[in-house]
């Protein structure tokens, strides 16, 4: 059975093709998805992304952004406080800083310490349980320079898991 979508655009009936695209919406530069339902008008050329189960995709950067061993890229910073849910200043509260410290270290004015950056990466995880989070790697994060995250993650059965980093 082959399903069909009308474009939004124009009307015509989408095709769907499998694609490998990257993932602006996240705000981390280096992250692509593989794979990905890509639904393009053929009248017109609009073009729609299907993303599956965001949620949990979302769940995946967060893993693998906090098991990285350089400290936090602010592209990630921010990241892991808009997955918290957190305003700028409600994260500086959490955090002890002020709001102004929590937006230089987002633009990269400032580098966050390794303090601040071993406990977002402990909010960001324990937000939710996760078992296979190894704890003890806290101590030896956030002791190189950063380095902004460079992934590609996949779905299968099993939900979002990283491709390649």
């Amino acid at each position: 059975m082959t399903r069909s979508t009308p474009c939004t655009a124009c009307g015509t009936s989408m095709k769907a093709t499998r694609q490998t695209v990257r993932y602006d919406a996240s705000g981390l530069p280096g992250v692509t998805l593989v794979n990905i339902e890509v639904w393009t008008c053929p009248a017109c050329g609009d073009e729609e992304v299907r993303i599956p189960h965001i949620e949990g995709l979302h769940r995946a950067l967060v893993l693998t952004i906090v098991q990285k061993k350089e400290r936090l890229a602010p592209p990630e910073i921010r990241f892991l406080r808009k997955y918290l849910g957190l305003s700028g200043a409600d994260f500086a509260k959490h955090i002890g800083v002020s709001a102004e410290t929590v937006s230089r270290w987002e633009l990269g004015r400032t580098a966050m310490g390794a303090t601040a950056d071993r406990f977002l990466r402990l909010l960001a995880v324990t937000r939710e349980p996760v078992s296979h989070y190894p704890l003890e790697q806290l101590k030896d994060v956030a002791r190189r320079a950063p380095r902004a995250l460079k992934a590609a993650f996949r779905i299968g059965e099993g939900g979002w898991q990283l491709a390649t980093a």
